[in-house]
């Protein structure tokens, strides 16, 4: 009962699963979410200490459910005291093309589904007085390229969130760590919304060459570990970051010759 109890959302493959393994491996207790139950019961038994893992199914698009899973969540193991918000959908589409539609599920999965779940547990942590938002967003949350709009920008909303929130409850001793991961080698791309809301169902050969999800899951562990901020994840990707920041013109014109899908 006193390890300590992080709570994983989009647990059911990629970065999620590798960041459950992770966790259960350094002797955490895990709750892990997603919507596929039957996906959570495999990757709990393929946990190192599987008796240290309980499964809640969510799905962050009903929002109205938020405070009943906090509740639930918390019965598990009397507390909550990390929440790693790593649950949402990405995008492969030009704007002309993408209906309103397909931009508000974005929004309502990446952003306003992890902001209710966020409010939900926010008055458990500020009663203990200690807890932790781990909230994996991406590179796009600090730049953005073609084909992404609405997943850059629910990323990007992520960021002004959740650094209002350490600002507001850094007095009861609430961190937050700002996870922005490049290039992983997870179904990211594959599920992507394409323009009409259909998934993409083929890998980006970036995401194929690049990190795998359980070397991003080691760096994640660390990070949250050393309450670090912000941390940037992958490879050279990662330092378009301070391409963007320090000389925007050049990156923009790097930008519009690069080929991105």
């Amino acid at each position: 009962m006193n390890k300590p109890v992080i709570w994983i959302t989009g647990a059911s493959s990629g970065i999620g699963e590798a960041s459950t393994k992770e966790f259960s491996r350094q002797g955490y207790s895990v709750i892990i979410s997603a919507r596929k139950e039957n996906e959570l019961e495999r990757v709990k038994n393929e946990c190192p200490y599987p008796e240290g893992i309980r499964v809640l199914p969510l799905d962050l698009i009903e929002t109205t459910e938020m405070e009943a899973k906090v509740k639930e969540a918390i019965s598990f193991f009397g507390k909550v005291d990390i929440l790693l918000h790593n649950g949402g959908i990405s995008q492969r589409s030009l704007i002309r093309e993408t209906t309103l539609e397909v931009d508000r599920k974005l929004m309502e999965v990446n952003y306003f589904g992890t902001v209710a779940l966020t409010k939900a547990i926010l008055p458990h942590f500020i009663q203990n007085k200690t807890g932790h938002f781990g909230v994996v967003t991406s590179l796009v949350g600090k730049f953005a390229s073609p084909f992404r709009s609405s997943y850059a920008a629910s990323k990007h909303a992520l960021h002004g969130f959740f650094d209002t929130l350490r600002a507001e409850h850094f007095q009861d001793n609430i961190s937050v760590t700002l996870i922005c991961p490049g290039f992983i080698k997870t179904q990211v791309s594959i599920n992507a919304l394409t323009a009409d809301g259909s998934p993409l169902g083929e890998m980006d050969e970036a995401q194929a060459n690049g990190m795998s999800p359980e070397e991003c899951a080691e760096e994640i562990f660390a990070a949250i570990s050393r309450k670090k901020e912000e941390v940037l994840i992958g490879g050279k990707e990662k330092y378009a970051v301070y391409l963007k920041r320090f000389f925007p013109g050049i990156f923009s014109k790097i930008l519009r010759k690069a080929k991105v899908r």
